[in-house]
């Protein structure tokens, strides 16, 4: 629900969690997931006139 935008307090009151236990799960899922890739490359801009 976080990741599709909902806020943690309507989260909490759709789910009946409160709000402080959803902020824990949601750092404790982050924390196992991969780092981002690194982008060696500046992609180049297009401008069109």
């Amino acid at each position: 629900m976080y990741v599709n935008g909902i806020g943690f307090r309507a989260i909490e009151r759709l789910t009946g969690v409160n709000h402080n236990m959803v902020i824990n799960w949601v750092k404790e899922v982050a924390l196992k997931l991969p780092d981002a890739p690194e982008h060696s490359e500046i992609p180049a801009i297009c401008t069109s006139r």
